[in-house]
């Protein structure tokens, strides 16, 4: 892009903006454009661990403390937990067979720094894998799995919750392109079109039009290449601006007003996720109402062996499951189950939810867990069926 002028464009030093969040009209997209976009490395590590079979599987799940000395609980918390999922795993194979898995459980603490915990932690290990994932989101109780398989229902909230995004900070005497990951910035963007140095002196409002038409085609172009949508921040004029020259609007998810002028990355980041997590609830809401508009039409089950049935067969569209609802189940046939309450049985799932909701994702669906009062209709979970 070509240097110009935008003298009376921008935040100045001297200006004071109050801080303001507006979510683009344009929310919710298109079907065709709609959907929080995933980091593939992201999807890649929850396929490897929804799909290992390798018994048994440790999950253990906790929330945790981001700040001391709060965090210091979180040491002894963790070390009741492994001796649980040490004492679990011998009482049902002995010291000999699993001595590597044992010995990945009582190491556990080594690898794990309490100071940099987020809000939740969740540990997979099996005589392959070690996989420790820290978490934005908090978890509904602090478990122990041992299974054939793991419990990936966590990993399934944060990756509908995860989201790659961009920051385009628009200022006096720069433009600039910050890669965003939930509420942290993770790079800024350097390339042919980025970061872009205005010019000196006042130009004419075709040029300063162009400007923003300029501005809106790199980052098109950007999309097409990553699906990352954009938040502006810029003041309410110059997002006007822009809208008016945008060729594809859906990519942006809205602006924040804010004086930017010695304001932190940190800050911006913030602020920025909080519009797309407005966007993210609003999805949310969607789909909830989505499967109430399709159980009028007869294309939901909420029977759980329906369900089960369905979803092999690849017949789910979405599923929506309540936060608080789990269930172990013990398989007595290819498509039939019987629930229990001892999770210590061989071969009991844990929690069939969580493997349903993966069953899903794997075959192109959507699933989405949520505590909203307007799922309660349908009870703890329920399937809209593609047929």
């Amino acid at each position: 892009m070509n240097d110009v002028t935008l003298s009376e464009s921008f935040v100045t030093a001297s200006e004071t903006v109050n801080l303001s969040l507006t979510v683009a009209k344009n929310w919710p997209p298109d079907p065709t454009d709609a959907g929080i976009k995933k980091d593939t490395m992201q999807k890649n590590k929850l396929e490897k661990l929804a799909t290992e079979r390798s018994y048994p599987c440790v999950t253990i799940s906790m929330n945790t403390n981001r700040t001391y000395p709060k965090n210091q609980e979180d040491i002894n918390q963790l070390e009741k937990l492994m001796e649980e999922a040490h004492d679990h795993v011998v009482n049902e194979f002995g010291q000999h067979e699993v001595k590597l898995l044992l010995e990945k459980i009582d190491t556990l603490d080594e690898q794990i720094d309490v100071n940099y915990n987020l809000d939740s932690l969740h540990i997979f290990l099996s005589n392959t894998t070690t996989e420790i994932v820290k978490s934005l989101w908090p978890t509904l109780k602090d478990t122990v799995s041992v299974a054939e398989n793991f419990v990936v229902k966590p990993l399934i909230k944060d990756f509908n919750r995860m989201e790659e995004y961009l920051i385009l900070v628009l200022s006096q005497s720069d433009v600039r392109l910050l890669k965003a990951i939930n509420d942290s910035i993770s790079g800024e963007i350097k390339d042919d079109d980025f970061p872009f140095k205005s010019g000196d002196g006042k130009q004419s409002d075709s040029q300063v039009g162009e400007f923003f038409n300029q501005i809106d085609k790199a980052l098109v172009r950007l999309y097409n290449k990553t699906d990352m949508n954009v938040v502006v921040v810029c003041t309410e004029k110059n997002w006007s601006r822009l809208m008016q020259v945008a060729d594809k609007p859906s990519i942006y998810y809205g602006t924040i007003s804010i004086n930017q002028n010695g304001t932190p990355n940190t800050t911006l980041a913030s602020e920025a996720w909080k519009i797309v997590e407005a966007i993210q609830e609003e999805s949310r809401t969607q789909a909830i109402r989505e499967m109430l508009d399709a159980k009028g039409e007869g294309k939901v089950l909420t029977d759980l062996l329906e369900i089960y049935v369905a979803v092999s067969a690849g017949r789910g569209d979405l599923l929506i499951t309540h936060d608080d609802y789990h269930q172990a189940v013990k398989m007595n046939g290819q498509y039939s189950f019987y629930s229990v309450d001892d999770l210590t049985q061989p071969g009991v799932i844990d929690d069939i939810t969580s493997d349903l909701a993966w069953d899903v994702i794997s075959k192109k669906g959507r699933a989405i867990f949520t505590h909203s009062e307007e799922f309660k209709p349908l009870g703890n979970i329920a399937l809209k069926l593609r047929y």
